[in-house]
């Protein structure tokens, strides 16, 4: 196995998680909610209660944040990213996620995130599903093609 020391950025990945970390617990502290995204959105798809302002001015904050940094950041400051992948591939993979995220009652950042730090077994067996997927397709993809 060789590291791609370029795209090897454990500062950016540790600042990264230490804001995931205060954002959930500050959210969870001063809302008494979950800060999983695919709750966040699924509540704006089929509104019924009228906590939709929030939910409008939290998705506008992670859709505007990365034009935001790349707007604001010294040039060269911010890796772009790079996918080798067509949008045809991308639109797939993007319902084949939110299709999983319905299946298994939460995302990543519920379940990984806020679920594992209130020692919830079913965001364990969740996580512990989702990293298990993400290793196979990994070998899979790496290996296998």
């Amino acid at each position: 196995m060789t590291i791609d020391w370029n795209q090897f950025t454990p500062w950016a990945s540790l600042a990264g998680g230490i804001l995931l970390g205060l954002a959930s617990a500050l959210f969870i502290l001063v809302n008494g909610r979950i800060l999983g995204i695919s709750g966040i959105l699924g509540g704006l798809l089929r509104p019924k209660s009228p906590d939709t302002g929030w939910r409008v001015a939290f998705m506008l904050g992670m859709l505007s944040a990365p034009a935001t940094l790349a707007w604001v950041a010294p040039e060269g400051l911010v890796a772009v990213p790079r996918m080798d992948a067509g949008y045809g591939l991308v639109v797939v993979a993007g319902l084949l996620v939110g299709y999983g995220t319905r299946l298994g009652s939460g995302c990543t950042s519920g379940h990984g995130v806020c679920g594992l730090s209130r020692l919830s077994p079913r965001s364990l067996v969740a996580t512990g599903s989702f990293m298990a997927a993400g290793f196979a397709i990994v070998y899979v993809m790496r290996h296998l093609f």
